[in-house]
């Protein structure tokens, strides 16, 4: 019997069980089209789970799975993915008995997942655990699939825990070290591994000759398993080239946004606001810029609701971001949802009510220009006041840029 969730899903049947939840066929009872529901089994921390589902809701690109919702159901939290239709790596491999695949088929197929790497590495996100079942092979090539907010939540609070599956996990990742673009790096050469020997990788074992597969290969997985993560291709784009594939073009959805006509150049805006994410390991960024009036405009995004925070207006002084541009002094507020000057009606209309928000002020000149703001740190952490010094250095930066790249409104001659 089907199960009803969150009014729009309902649980079909099951697919599988890991250790840090359970996968099943679902439904979208709206348009009848089948999804992947995830469960997750460790619910300890209700607002990371939020904050990064809200993220990971954002990417799109063709080789990447697509998350469609997330939601809570009494104590159980649960993620709704498209199901992609296909046969995964894995299951390849046991149908072959071990046998591997040929060398040119398996390098095209990690090329495919390096694409999809490259983008989500872009985006600020670290899958974790690329291993064959992960990837999912159908008519239009391979999807990466089962990103890791699962783990993410597994992990909270405890550095000292392996999150991946063994043999696929980048050793400093068993270590309990921090993740990394190259730790996924690792994985994708572990996979490499099991498709052409039929087995994964042993940590440190001796470079071993493989017939029928190219030398260029070989040397692009041996720099791929290094053990020390400094001594691997620095990006998924480069161990492709090392495995002599040719980048994909660009596709899929960036993550940051500006408005169609802003005061300062676009590239500049959406730049700073994704290189401010990422510094703080932020759900998201935005730039609101000083109107005429003493308002102010949201110019650029990144991140969680940046499509909808774009282009909205405060009148001087309203909201957390008016106070520090009135006051020009940064605020780092640990519970934004209780704070009286935080404007509640905004962000519900973007659809995205943060936990916890920092926000300094922009200066050029002696002058405030406007505000850069921070909201939710994905580790689920409230920002601090020890926080808002380095993000005053990173502001002063940021405007000397917006200052040297201003667009001059055209004098209309009369």
């Amino acid at each position: 019997m089907a199960q009803p969730l969150a009014e729009r899903w309902e649980v079909v049947a099951p697919l599988g069980d890991g250790a840090m939840g359970s996968v099943a066929r679902g439904r979208d009872t709206v348009s009848g089209r089948p999804v992947a529901i995830k469960r997750l089994l460790d619910v300890r921390h209700a607002a990371r789970f939020e904050i990064e589902a809200r993220l990971l809701m954002r990417l799109a690109h063709p080789r990447v799975v697509r998350v469609l919702d997330a939601f809570s159901d009494g104590a159980d939290r649960y993620l709704v993915m498209e199901l992609v239709e296909g046969e995964d790596l894995r299951t390849r491999l046991v149908a072959g008995g071990g046998a591997g695949i040929p060398a040119a088929e398996a390098v095209a197929c990690i090329a495919e997942v390096c694409e999809a790497l490259e983008y989500v590495h872009d985006a600020h996100v670290i899958h974790r655990d690329v291993k064959p079942s992960n990837v999912v092979v159908g008519p239009a090539g391979a999807v990466l699939v089962d990103f890791g907010v699962a783990r993410d939540l597994a992990d909270a609070g405890l550095a000292t825990q392996a999150i991946g599956t063994p043999l696929y996990m980048a050793p400093e990742l068993a270590a309990g070290g921090a993740p990394s673009p190259r730790s996924d790096v690792y994985g994708a050469a572990a996979t490499l591994h099991a498709l052409v020997t039929g087995r994964p990788p042993e940590y440190g074992a001796v470079r071993e000759a493989l017939p029928d597969v190219p030398g260029h290969v070989t040397d692009a997985l041996h720099a791929g398993l290094a053990l020390d993560p400094s001594r691997r291709p620095p990006s998924a784009a480069a161990f492709a080239r090392l495995l002599g594939a040719e980048p994909a073009p660009a596709r899929g959805r960036p993550l940051a946004t500006s408005i169609a006509s802003p005061r300062r150049s676009p590239a500049v805006l959406e730049a700073v606001a994704r290189a401010a994410a990422g510094i703080f390991d932020a759900a998201a960024a935005s730039i609101a810029l000083e109107r005429p009036d003493g308002g102010l405009r949201f110019e650029a995004a990144w991140g969680a609701g940046a499509d909808e925070i774009v282009g909205v207006e405060l009148e001087a002084g309203a909201g957390i971001v008016g106070s520090v541009a009135v006051g020009g002094r940064p605020l780092a507020i640990a519970d934004c949802r209780g704070d009286p000057r935080f404007a509640a009606a905004v962000a519900a209309g973007t659809g995205y009510v943060p936990h916890t928000l920092l926000a300094v002020p922009l200066r050029l000149g002696g002058r405030v220009i406007g505000v850069l703001e921070l909201l939710d740190r994905r580790d689920g952490e409230p920002y601090r006041d020890a926080d808002a010094p380095g993000a005053e250095h990173l502001a002063a930066i940021a405007a000397v840029a917006l200052g040297q790249v201003e667009i001059e409104t055209p004098t209309v001659a009369g």
